[in-house]
């Protein structure tokens, strides 16, 4: 049976992000090289990749479901912080993209970035969100939830049943280590994936160094 892992990466794109526009770029392409660099070195699991970015005026699909090999990196123009921040939106948009995706025996793995709140859903609220998350939980997906300090990092990813918390400081160090930590995160997950065919859900990144 073919194994599969789903990578559904959902980036903040709000005018705000603008502060960290450069890293959170480069963040990303290192993410991206990442889940290639995972394909690579686990040829028999098949990495595809979903990349949403969101704001007040769009939730854009940079990547929709495609091979790890085929996830370039992107460029500047590609990534153009401006708008609100639709939270719930976009990480409703994903989760149902990618389950109607996948099957029962793969392994999805959810990454959510942002610096600031909810403030300009249309379709999705808390409930709605936590409900889902809770339901994919219980069919193995695993979530992580990355905010920015000036947040209640932790209330807001427990408020929608996360386990997996990480906050960072919004500057180019801070956000280089956050996307640093996250690498070698989604490493340690696919490489207990592939020697014991499952992941614990709840110690994303744990094995790290603690979280808050």
């Amino acid at each position: 049976m073919e194994k599969r892992v789903f990578n559904l990466i959902v980036v903040d794109e709000s005018g705000s992000m603008a502060v960290i526009q450069n890293q959170a770029l480069v963040g990303m392409n290192e993410t991206l090289t990442t889940i290639d660099k995972m394909q690579k070195t686990y040829p028999e699991t098949t990495q595809r990749v979903t990349l949403l970015t969101f704001d007040t005026s769009h939730l854009r699909f940079i990547y929709d479901n495609i091979s790890a090999d085929m996830a370039k990196p992107l460029s500047s123009k590609q990534y153009c912080p401006s708008g609100g921040t639709p939270l719930y939106d976009a990480i409703g948009a994903g989760i149902a993209r990618i389950n109607a995706l996948c099957q029962p025996e793969d392994q999805v793995l959810v990454t959510i970035i942002t610096d600031g709140e909810e403030n300009s859903s249309q379709e999705y609220n808390l409930g709605m969100i936590k409900n889902l998350i809770d339901k994919l939980k219980q069919q193995g997906w695993t979530f992580t939830f990355i905010g920015t300090d000036n947040l209640d990092v932790k209330g807001m990813a427990r408020a929608m049943n996360i386990d997996n918390h990480l906050a960072f400081t919004q500057d180019e160090a801070g956000t280089r280590a956050m996307f640093a930590k996250e690498c070698r995160s989604r490493e340690r997950f696919n490489a207990k994936y592939n020697s014991i065919g499952c992941v614990p859900q709840s110690d994303y990144f744990n094995d790290d160094d603690s979280q808050d």
